[in-house]
């Protein structure tokens, strides 16, 4: 890999495989959420009630991919469909009480995963990595024009 943006791409997808594996739970899915879940569940977290219109926008995913996708959460009980609160037409979905609890745990466990890989760096090491990918991150979003929100 001569240029270092092959490098790039080539450790953040290898980032993506080891972040499901990093932690005990998640190599059996003992109750994990699936990695659309997750994301989806993530969204609907920072954003509120969405629709499926919405979804498809912000993910830059078919239609017909995310009624799958929100069906499986529907059968779990991750999200819920809800009337529009603002009086519209189409009925969004909103994450259960179940779904916050399992992102949550979810999250911690990823978290506590990556706290023990990264035990050996310095605490500037590890925020300086944290900047450098949230950068990286927040340039893609730019370039694709689908921007996530953060608090």
């Amino acid at each position: 890999m001569d240029k270092p943006t092959a490098l790039i791409e080539f450790e953040a997808m290898l980032l993506g495989r080891h972040m499901y594996l990093l932690t005990p739970h998640a190599r059996g899915l003992h109750g994990r959420l699936d990695r659309s879940a997750y994301l989806l569940l993530s969204r609907i977290r920072a954003e509120g009630p969405m629709s499926i219109g919405r979804l498809s926008d912000a993910f830059g995913l078919d239609v017909s991919t995310l009624n799958r996708q929100t069906a499986a959460m529907l059968r779990v009980g991750v999200v819920e469909r809800i009337p529009d609160p603002d009086g519209g037409v189409a009925r969004k979905f909103a994450i259960t009480a179940e779904g916050e609890r399992r992102l949550s745990s979810d999250r911690a466990e990823n978290v506590a995963g990556l706290e023990k890989v990264v035990a050996d760096w310095t605490p500037e090491d590890v925020t300086e990595f944290a900047a450098l990918l949230s950068r990286l991150n927040r340039d893609l979003e730019h370039h694709d024009g689908r921007l996530w929100p953060r608090s």
